[in-house]
């Protein structure tokens, strides 16, 4: 049973950070417009939400299988508290510290439609942070990530990540420098002239004197 609680954990840590990389790209590539427009928007949308949930979702199985496993003695206290585990303490607290950053990335998601844009925003770019976090708990506290084809598939997620960042950042700076869209103005028509006075005629006009 306890081999289970290993296995259980070990293959959850795997997936949820296999979600998050493609959450975070799925992201990007809504947000860069690379897809073109045969592919929706709503429809990536929903994707990218529901990869983020998921990926929430094996963080917990993750989380709970490390405590079910009775050979290292995970307690509360040492999947909650940075540092406090006795068993790899620094690579662990890069766990908990991305556990905290996904739960704030999340809910700031859940919670968009009542939060001010620039705050949803601002918690929202806390994936970069989160993505560099969990893959460092990934390289320092297992064993599969650090085989020749964890590392590839880092450096592959990596290097997606840094071009579609390049290319939404020079997105944004290109509309930085061209500033806001210019408003249509509408130009009435001129009006139309008076029509002049009808002149009356003149009393005794034809007469012969």
């Amino acid at each position: 049973m306890n081999a289970a609680w290993w296995y259980a954990n070990r293959a959850a840590g795997l997936v949820a950070w296999a979600l998050l990389a493609a959450s975070m790209l799925v992201g990007l590539m809504l947000s860069t417009k690379v897809a073109g427009k045969r592919v929706r928007p709503n429809w990536i949308q929903d994707l990218h939400r529901g990869l983020s949930g998921l990926a929430v979702a094996f963080v917990g199985v993750h989380v709970a299988a490390a405590i079910g496993d009775s050979f290292i003695h995970f307690g509360a206290a040492d999947v909650l508290v940075p540092g406090a585990s006795g068993w790899r303490p620094w690579a662990i607290a890069w766990g908990i510290v991305s556990m905290y950053l996904m739960v704030a990335v999340e809910g700031s998601s859940l919670l968009r439609k009542h939060l001010p844009k620039h705050v949803w925003r601002k918690l929202h770019y806390l994936s970069f942070p989160l993505f560099i976090t969990a893959t460092t708990h990934a390289l320092t506290a297992g064993t599969d990530m650090g085989t020749t084809a964890g590392i590839a598939a880092v450096s592959l997620v990596s290097a997606g990540l840094v071009a579609l960042t390049t290319l939404r950042v020079a997105d944004e700076m290109g509309k930085a420098k061209a500033g806001p869209p210019a408003r249509p103005t509408t130009t009435r028509p001129a009006p139309a002239p008076a029509p002049a006075p009808a002149q009356k005629p003149m009393v005794g006009a034809g007469r012969r004197f």
